[in-house]
């Protein structure tokens, strides 16, 4: 195979690399401000090793964690500036993946989860610029299975390294191997694994939509072909009438405006159907992963016109759509279904974005509303909201990050929202970064600077453990 004759000399030079980086270098982001709390020893804990957790829904299920922040919020164990990108972190075996972008080049950093210290760092050399005058970096997010870790950069680079020693396995450009576009932003769809697996929305010429590399080796198992594009979604694994599937919601940028959901057979790269959803108007892309609701439905949203669709697929997978809401226009966080309640935040504009929650059985609205508060911030009282923000939902209730850094402990039901908790960790914009979780340490990404203390953008590790 050509393409790993070529990577063989990039293993080599790169791994030289590694081995001779100046060992002053390791610690001289990493800011600490003491340890941890121990973590109790009848604590459940996971792994958060990708994009959405564990459980691939933006959902823990972690436990002994504090229910009361106080007015100060969690305590920062440790903070590490980083560079540019809205790539989430992975946590696998105590090592936390940071996935950015610093001096030109895509970096992939193994820290320690608890303290922050690095372990290994690996880089290559990107070009890049975005054309709406966003973030440079990374937009999809590192995966950890097994001992190895998985990054697709902004350029399509797809990059497999050992965790633990952060050394060189395969790596494969995709954007010159599959001819593919630039869109909107650069590339920005979350891999996923099945099985033996690293399924990626490719996007490129000759229809090659969807594509299944061999974790281990890199080599292509399967292409699915369909002229929809890559999106910024995320493809997600469920099981309708008793067959695992994998459902890519594609549609990127294209003339004139395509893309909708495939189901796909992970195994083969058989599609067994495909369902348009997509915005007619060109500055679109759809953005929120596919959401499976049991009974053989999937929910989807796009944000700019149509909104959202639950989807009930028949035993030959074909798909009858139960309800349907424009005013449902999730832009990209990603929807939590808790019983039969739908809860998530739609709007295309900060300002303007509601939290909602509707039965997800027959999309009846419980409530739609913004979730605002008033708060002292350096003396000024200001008039803060939830915004375009994230939700991750614990055992007990949620937390929110809204766009602009505000931290917030919610209870959501049916009936309404309470705010429990709320603290202003930063005021940068850019804030769209789902909080990961891990033996109740709390990782919070800042993807700008601040605006009021000048603080660059940085990884902060806050402690959730209950003593």
């Amino acid at each position: 195979m050509h393409y790993l004759k070529k990577n063989s000399v990039q293993i080599f030079f790169l791994s030289f690399l590694i081995l001779t980086l100046p060992a002053k270098e390791k610690n001289s982001r990493l800011i600490s401000h003491g340890n941890a709390s121990t973590l109790s020893p009848n604590a459940q804990f996971l792994d958060w090793n990708r994009f959405n957790g564990p459980f691939d829904n933006a959902t823990s299920t972690e436990t002994q964690l504090i229910e009361n922040w106080g007015e100060g919020g969690p305590r920062v164990i440790w903070e590490v500036t980083k560079g540019e990108g809205y790539a989430s972190p992975a946590v696998s075996k105590d090592i936390l993946i940071l996935f950015h972008r610093e001096n030109g080049m895509e970096t992939i950093e193994g820290l320690n989860a608890e303290t922050g210290t690095r372990k290994w760092i690996y880089r290559y050399p990107v070009e890049y610029r975005d054309r709406y005058g966003y973030s440079n970096g990374p937009r999809s997010s590192p995966i950890i299975s097994g001992d190895f870790v998985f990054a697709q950069g902004v350029t399509s680079w797809l990059t497999c390294l050992e965790l633990k020693t952060g050394k060189l396995k395969w790596k494969r450009d995709l954007a010159s191997e599959f001819e593919i576009p630039d869109y909107f932003f650069g590339k920005g769809s979350n891999p996923i694994l099945f099985k033996e697996y690293l399924i990626v929305n490719v996007g490129g010429s000759k229809e090659r939509c969807v594509v299944a590399f061999n974790k281990n080796s890199g080599v292509t198992e399967w292409i699915c072909k369909d002229p929809w594009g890559a999106s910024y979604s995320s493809p997600t694994l469920s099981t309708i009438h008793g067959k695992e599937v994998c459902l890519v919601l594609t549609g990127g940028e294209s003339r004139p405006p395509t893309g909708g959901l495939l189901a796909i057979d992970p195994l083969n790269g058989k599609k067994l159907n495909r369902f348009s959803w997509r915005s007619t108007r060109y500055e679109s892309a759809n953005a929120v992963p596919p959401i499976p609701c049991g009974e053989n439905r999937v929910f989807l949203s796009e944000c700019y016109e149509k909104g959202g669709v639950l989807l009930e697929y028949d035993s030959q997978f074909n798909p009858t759509i139960i309800w349907t809401d424009p005013g449902i226009n999730i832009h990209w966080m990603t929807p939590i279904v808790k019983d039969s309640t739908l809860y998530g935040i739609a709007g295309r504009h900060q300002q303007g974005a509601e939290a909602f929650a509707l039965n997800i059985k027959d999309g009846k609205i419980h409530w739609k509303e913004p979730i605002t508060w008033k708060q002292n911030v350096n003396n000024q009282m200001l008039n803060l909201s939830l915004f375009r923000g994230s939700i991750l939902k614990l055992n007990t209730h949620f937390i929110g990050l809204s766009e602009l850094g505000s931290l917030v402990q919610l209870n959501f039901t049916p009936k309404g929202w309470k705010l429990k908790n709320k603290v202003q960790l930063f005021f940068a914009p850019g804030t769209w970064t789902l909080p990961a979780l891990s033996k109740g340490l709390l990782y919070v990404m800042q993807n700008e600077t601040d605006r009021m203390t000048g603080k660059k953008p940085r990884l902060l590790c806050l402690d959730l453990r209950s003593s």
